[in-house]
This record gives structure tokens, sequence and C-alpha cells, in this order.
């Protein structure tokens, strides 16, 4: 019989390992890092990290989205990596199902609207020209559903702010369907889970520098 260690290792999906970094399809409801309170101790970190506990986080996925996540292994790949990262060396893809029929293209369109805190409501995020930071998604959409009303895209999110795809798509006018901070009431109850995916991952390997791509496509 499984341990309960043993089996949240077995219930992540192992993508990717070698010695200096892993990479795995994190689900949707599963934190990135432990939070707050006994409750919230598990997370990838921690399920990782039973594996190789060298292993050091560089970047985040929120809770409700699923997807390729990285994490290092020692200190010189994590500041690899997240010197990657700063310097926006890292490439991510995400899909998403979004209220409303949108028109296919193959070009991509941007959004580029200023994010700041919300701090009334936190941790919800705003539009804020005055004093948000600069925030900038490309998207596309690649596929309709008129019968049900949506449409599904693909983002890549240039900047890295919280919260960015979901308060950008809200911003549109077409909310991500399962979204319980940003999207109406009726189009959260569209799913039970967000719609979120990161469904590609490219860096520069943090030992030998070659170029490596990772696919995951979502579940949805």
């Amino acid at each position: 019989m499984r341990t309960t260690a043993e089996a949240s290792i077995a219930a992540l999906q192992w993508v990717y390992a070698d010695d200096a970094m892993v990479v795995v399809n994190k689900p949707s409801g599963l934190l990135s890092v432990p939070g707050r309170g006994a409750d919230k101790q598990d997370c990838v970190s921690s399920r990782v990290q039973q594996l190789f506990p060298d292993a050091l986080i560089v970047h985040r996925l929120d809770m409700a989205t699923s997807g390729l996540m990285v994490m290092a292994r020692g200190l010189h790949a994590q500041q690899t990596i997240n010197h990657a990262f700063t310097q926006r060396q890292i490439h991510k893809r995400y899909t998403a199902e979004v209220a409303g029929v949108l028109p296919v293209r193959d070009t991509w369109q941007e959004i580029n609207l200023a994010i700041a805190a919300d701090w009334p409501r936190r941790p919800l995020r705003i539009i804020d020209p005055v004093y948000g930071k600069p925030s900038l998604t490309r998207w596309r959409c690649i596929n309709t559903d008129p019968q049900r009303g949506v449409s599904r895209l693909e983002l890549e999110p240039i900047t890295g702010r919280n919260h960015q795809l979901r308060v950008h798509l809200q911003a549109l006018g077409h909310p991500i369907l399962g979204d319980a901070l940003y999207a109406p009431s009726h189009i959260e109850a569209l799913s039970p889970r967000l719609h979120l995916h990161a469904t590609v991952l490219q860096l520069t390997h943090p030992a030998h520098g070659n170029r490596i791509t990772f696919n995951a496509p979502p579940d949805f």
C-alpha cells in the first residue's frame, strides 16, 4: 500500500528531470509553493522535493491554473533560470477558454494595459493606467464553439504580473471560464475549474545551454 507521500508524488504529472532541472505539469487546484496554515503545505515544490531535495522554485502558477512549471536543481541552476526569467528569455504560452465568440485569426493581437494591486480587495488586481505597472499580453483566437458561446485562445504573457492573463481577458470583455476571481458568476459557473493552462515552456538549459521546449496540452 502506498504512503501518503508516495501517492502525492505519483499524482504529480512528471514531464522531465535531470541533474539541473525538473519540469512538471501542475494540476489545477494545487499550490505552487506552501501557503499559510497546516492545510496548505501540499504543493508542487513539496512534492518535487520529496524526490529531488535540491529542487528550488524559480516561478509560480496560480493555484487555479494548470500546466508546465519548472524547478531548478541547486543554486547555480536557480540563478541561471531566474536570470533568464528576468531577461524575458523564457518563452511561455498558455491556452484558455473564454466567454464570447471571437474571430479566428492567425495573427497575434496585443493587450497593453497597466495592472495594479486592488488594495481594498487583495489579492485581486485591476487595470490602472495611472499607478499600474506596464503589462503586455499577446493573444490570438484559434477556434470557437458558437453553441457554447466560447472561444479558445493562445496567450503569451510578455510581462509577468500577478493574474495578468485573467485581468487582461476580463478587460477585453472575455473572462476565462471558471474564473472565481474575475468572471461574472454565470461565466464562473460554466466550469468547475479555471480554463487556463500553461501549454508551452521553452528555455535555455542551465547546464548544457541548448534551447529546449516542453509541451503539455490542456485537459479542457
